[in-house]
């Protein structure tokens, strides 16, 4: 079964009007969506320098207004106002963070939501982003994989040690513990080798951007052996998919969402902001076309 997670706006409008979220969220609640995702930047350079891989200018589109809250602050005020719906980010600069403070962060939200976070994380791209939090950006992808191991440590029951390049405590014990033994659900986002190489390393899912379904299958097939190269299974790795950030009106390209879903499909991701409208009556229809123009079409 694929299910349905999806992205608010990001427009300063709406995102920092908490009467907005709030009816949002809830609407989503109701309207039986799995998952709202967030997205992350701490900071965003004026005149960064054009390392952006997802557009051959090396300069990610953006529009008058866009704001991105703090993505676990926004989650933990949804969760406040909804009961079921999952809570995302998509993605969180993991390198950019302090492993210990992320982890009782990310293990209070999960808590207090009664178990509904899911926590993506990725390097991100942009050096002055590290520069301004003071995190070296060379070796970043490295210093993901050991933050991620320090996480899982954390939260795992009693006093803990970890050992590595760039994060290092011994017998430290972090409370609260996550809702789940062993944390919320990591999943790694990114589109190249050595993201689904983590992905089936030390990863609990997958989360592309702009990433065509013929590279999807390549990364798909990299995930799936290389958890079974680590003793993983990797049927239990979960794939997920924005096909309209590859394609422009891809969401309901039925015939582009199949060929996704060929090579394994789990989680459908869709911005609200393709219901044109901010109106929460109008994103709940585009929502429920949604729901049975395409979820309904490939076994949603």
């Amino acid at each position: 079964m694929v299910s349905l997670g999806v992205l608010p706006h990001m427009h300063e409008s709406v995102i920092t009007d908490p009467r907005w979220l709030t009816q949002f969220a809830q609407a989503m609640d109701q309207e039986g969506v799995e998952s709202i995702w967030t997205v992350e930047h701490v900071v965003v350079a004026n005149n960064y320098e054009p390392r952006y891989s997802y557009s051959e200018s090396g300069r990610m589109p953006g529009a008058p207004g866009v704001v991105m809250p703090d993505p676990l602050e926004m989650l933990a005020f949804m969760a406040s106002v909804t009961e079921r719906v999952r809570l995302g980010t998509g993605v969180v600069v993991l390198p950019l963070h302090p492993p210990a403070v992320m982890a009782k962060r990310v293990a209070t939200l999960d808590v207090l939501s009664g178990g509904r976070v899911i926590l993506g994380v990725g390097s991100g791209w942009q050096v002055e982003e590290y520069a301004a939090c003071g995190v070296p950006y060379e070796g970043r992808g490295d210093r993901l994989d050991e933050c991620i191991g320090a996480l899982r440590e954390l939260w795992a029951p009693g006093y803990r040690s970890y050992e590595s390049n760039a994060v290092s405590f011994t017998e430290c014990e972090s409370l609260p513990n996550p809702a789940r033994p062993g944390g919320p659900p990591i999943v790694i986002g990114g589109s190249t080798g050595r993201a689904a190489r983590r992905a089936g390393r030390i990863g609990d899912g997958f989360y592309p951007y702009v990433i065509s379904p013929d590279d999807y299958a390549d990364r798909v097939a990299t995930i799936r052996a290389t958890a079974v190269e680590h003793g993983r299974d990797p049927g239990a790795i979960e794939m997920t998919v924005w096909p309209g950030s590859f394609q422009q009106g891809g969401s309901f390209d039925l015939g582009l969402i199949e060929k996704y879903a060929a090579s394994g499909l789990d989680r459908l991701i869709v911005s609200v902001a393709e219901s044109g409208s901010t109106d929460i009556d109008d994103i709940r229809r585009f929502v429920g076309r949604y729901q049975g123009e395409v979820l309904d079409k490939i076994g949603g």
